[in-house]
């Protein structure tokens, strides 16, 4: 089994605590998304890989060698400002932990997420080409991977529209992005790929790969047998299945662009309910409550 810590929202920054003190107990519980009386219950011991999806690692990098199972970082770490991602802490400072999370697990394990990458008038396309060169040269020898994808038109999307201003791509930007996003990679001796796009961009020497593939999770478990991820939908995405221990509308980063979040009055009381020594990530376990180990 590979944990996926979280699609859902982002455990590392706001629940570190939390998330160690589970893996101490050695389970984690966590409620179905569809059926709020059916719990999860995963063991660490059927734990394969931990994949940490985050926007901020340094909480939990005092942990990290006490974490004795394989571990993939992917950081998203991109080059917009506050009036996009408000509650983001400062750049310098995750790109210090980034290479901090480096040096503890090797850049191998670690991938930056430039994504989503959308175009307005304040985030044309030389300022993504600008921003993801400087990213990239600041961390140098620290990473191997960078993973790129478009934005979609999810709901907190539509309502953010306003704040966003971004337009349609025209095939200009997927040249210019493709070209020298390519550049940079073949400068930096590094991978840049598209994952889970229409718009691989293979054709402007981008690589066409998957966030958490079967190669890669084999390389880093040493395990095959895996499944493909159903998760994602029929398509482009050949990712390996994962279990999300994350719940939605939990993420006090308020990123416009955010696809698990869209009711910020719901983040703030859920995160009301959090008590970092419950077994579940919001809330408690109640009598009525189905428990099903999950393996």
């Amino acid at each position: 089994m590979i944990l996926n810590v979280s699609g859902r929202t982002d455990i590392v920054a706001f629940y570190s605590e939390w998330f160690i003190n589970r893996y101490r107990e050695g389970f984690v519980d966590v409620r179905n998304p569809f059926n709020n009386k059916l719990v999860s219950r995963i063991n660490f011991d059927d734990v394969d890989m931990i994949v940490f999806c985050t926007k901020n690692p340094l909480p939990i990098i005092p942990y990290l060698k006490e974490i004795d199972k394989p571990i993939l970082f992917q950081v998203t770490l991109t080059g917009y400002d506050k009036d996009i991602e408000p509650n983001v802490i400062d750049k310098t400072k995750i790109i210090e932990g980034i290479k901090e999370v480096s040096n503890i697990i090797g850049k191998d394990n670690v991938n930056v997420r430039y994504d989503p990458i959308f175009i307005s008038d304040k985030y044309n396309r030389d300022y993504h080409v600008k921003a993801l060169k400087k990213l990239c040269n600041l961390l140098d020898g620290y990473i191997s991977k960078v993973i790129i994808s478009f934005i979609d038109d999810y709901k907190n999307v539509r309502k953010n529209y306003k704040d966003i201003g971004f337009r349609d791509f025209v095939e200009d930007d997927y040249r210019t992005i493709g070209t020298e996003f390519s550049k940079i990679a073949k400068e930096k001796n590094i991978v840049i790929h598209t994952c889970f796009e229409k718009r691989t961009l293979e054709e402007y020497g981008l690589k066409r790969d998957d966030c958490v593939s079967h190669t890669l999770a084999f390389k880093i478990t040493g395990k095959t047998g895996f499944k493909t991820w159903k998760a994602r939908g029929e398509g482009n995405c050949k990712c390996v299945e994962m279990v999300d221990i994350g719940v939605y509308n939990t993420c006090k980063h308020f990123c416009r662009y955010c696809y698990a979040n869209f009711d910020e009055k719901k983040v703030i009381e859920n995160m009301k309910k959090h008590n970092p020594n419950s077994s579940l990530l919001i809330g408690e376990l109640e009598k009525d409550d189905v428990i099903k180990v999950r393996k």
